[in-house]
């Protein structure tokens, strides 16, 4: 059965925040559950988000929230496994909407992901995200 594979021991980065505003828009908020708190990125060509788990994980689906107008209609996940370079895992497109949406994902074992938001519905190449999730299995 899936599990959310985000931990507090799973260390995260991202591309960039909102007026460096990490109190108010920082990547914390990716992965707090609260609907009143997002991760806004500054502007740019593209954004991205890096994980990396404290152990191997088998990825199956990838959950995400973005801001409507703030959303990316083309998204690229990689990953890797014991510092190997990154590795494209799979293409996938979001719809511009507010509705959490659900990717399925060709089930791939990792310890390091990289999600990449381009084509953002923003003119300024913002993306504003309210949840990420990223479920599968630890790999014992």
């Amino acid at each position: 059965m899936s599990q959310s594979l985000i931990c507090p021991e799973t260390v995260s980065r991202v591309s960039s925040v909102l007026n460096r505003n990490s109190r108010q828009f920082g990547k914390k908020y990716l992965f707090d559950e609260d609907e009143e708190t997002c991760w806004n990125s500054d502007q740019g060509p593209s954004q991205w988000v890096t994980l990396e788990f404290p152990h191997r994980v088998h990825i199956t689906q990838l959950q995400v929230q973005f801001q409507g107008g703030f959303s990316s209609r083309h998204s690229c996940l990689e990953g890797s496994q014991g510092g190997d370079t990154l590795s494209k895992i799979v293409d996938f497109y979001p719809e511009d909407t507010n509705a959490l949406q659900t990717f399925s994902i060709p089930t791939v074992e990792v310890d390091r992901l990289k999600l990449t938001f381009e084509d953002t519905t923003d003119f300024f190449g913002r993306v504003v995200i309210y949840h990420l999730r990223v479920l599968g299995e630890k790999v014992l």
